[in-house]
């Protein structure tokens, strides 16, 4: 059993189109978020006005149909807003990613009443939310979940616990992967996805603390005889875990963009610093052991960028792309993580201080190599396609 094949559109992204709205976000960044991010992030405050702006310019209908009142934008556009805005707050990128994973499961495999209901709300940003996978013990493994729902006349009723969801207390709908067999062999041929709103059995328990990844929230979410119409069921019973896997791989092109963005931010941050910060009297930048450093970190985010071309050009064809958007993810979140450790050893104390970037780089780069499917995860993808493309 497997989800009918649904063609992915082929897209392509007017450069002069690309170019203002690029432009539009790098001066919203400069004038907004730049001089509010410090404070914010370190106070972990949901940024209310920033999301009302994102909404403005489009971005939670970034990757939508202009048919249900969305951008349209490729995927290799999508990917150049994600790392552009991460060099700043990566948080922000989160709102409306975790957001779109769910907007395009409706496009890809929804039915059109599915799609004229909710998608026009979703690409307005109305209707915000994001994806509930995660379990308390089940995460990689998704066939261990045990959310149930059970057929009751024209609804499902709903008990189980979802955790590690972001906007999970801001927002107000999410696409949740549940068991309607829990008995089926494999697991995954019992599990099913359903969209739900917020409501009467629906219940946030509670915030979950972060050392990074600040500003968004993300939360544990109980469901308790939380009644949904089975109107809400995607694709049909059964189709649960294929639904959720094949939405993953432009989350996986957003993570990796994400951790390129951290990967560059520490970059930036490292060159105006080695070139002000003078030691035995001469800037920093003018010594090898640094000069090393900097041209790996720069080195780093050029290839994290080409991989992420490349998988996103491959989802903009329609061609499947879990390798390419698995070596993404893999190579430019490691490149985050290791250019925010060089960036903190340049900067030495100042870059263990709040008053610089550095230390909150350095704690949002980790989650980049865990979300979206751990690296390990990646690199059995990667050498499993490897395999299935090249049978000998």
């Amino acid at each position: 059993m497997s989800l009918p094949i649904v063609e992915r559109p082929v897209r392509h992204t007017d450069p002069a189109e690309e170019a203002a709205l690029l432009d539009a976000i790098e001066r919203w960044l400069a004038k907004e978020v730049r001089p509010q991010v410090m404070k914010l992030e370190h106070d972990d405050i949901y940024p209310h006005e920033m999301v009302e702006t994102m909404k403005q310019m489009g971005l939670f209908g970034a990757v939508i149909d202009p048919e249900w009142g969305g951008l349209g934008l490729s995927a290799s556009t999508y990917a150049k807003i994600v790392m552009q805005i991460s060099t700043v707050w990566m948080s922000l990128t989160g709102i409306f990613n975790s957001h779109l994973m769910m907007a395009v499961l409706v496009e890809r495999y929804g039915t059109d009443e599915q799609k004229q209901r909710l998608l026009p709300r979703m690409a307005s940003g109305e209707l915000r939310g994001g994806i509930g996978l995660t379990e308390p013990d089940a995460g990689t493994d998704l066939a261990g979940i045990r959310t149930r729902a059970v057929k009751d006349g024209n609804d499902y009723i709903i008990n189980g616990t979802k955790t590690w969801i972001s906007n999970g207390i801001e927002g107000s709908c999410f696409a949740v992967l549940v068991k309607t067999d829990p008995d089926a062999v494999p697991a995954r041929r019992g599990m099913s996805m359903f969209i739900m709103e917020k409501g009467p059995g629906f219940t946030v328990s509670r915030k979950l603390e972060k050392i990074g990844y600040k500003g968004i929230d993300s939360a544990e979410l109980v469901f308790n005889d939380y009644r949904v119409p089975a109107d809400n069921l995607i694709v049909g019973e059964g189709q649960g875990f294929y639904c959720a896997v094949g939405g993953l791989e432009l989350g996986r092109i957003n993570v990796a963009a994400r951790g390129a963005g951290i990967a560059k931010a520490a970059l930036d941050e490292s060159v105006k610093y080695a070139q002000m910060r003078k030691t035995f009297g001469k800037p920093i930048a003018e010594h090898q052991a640094i000069q090393l450093k900097l041209g790996e970190m720069a080195t780093r985010v050029e290839a994290s960028r080409l991989l992420i071309e490349a998988a996103a050009q491959a989802y903009d064809s329609g061609r499947r792309c879990d390798m390419e958007a698995g070596m993404a993810k893999y190579f430019a979140s490691e490149a985050g993580l290791e250019n925010a450790m060089e960036a903190m050893r340049i900067h030495g104390a100042y870059g263990y201080s709040k008053e610089y970037p550095i230390e909150r780089l350095l704690r949002d780069a980790p989650l980049m190599c865990i979300g979206e499917g751990t690296n390990e995860m990646q690199r059995i993808i990667i050498a499993k396609q490897l395999v299935a493309r090249n049978p000998i």
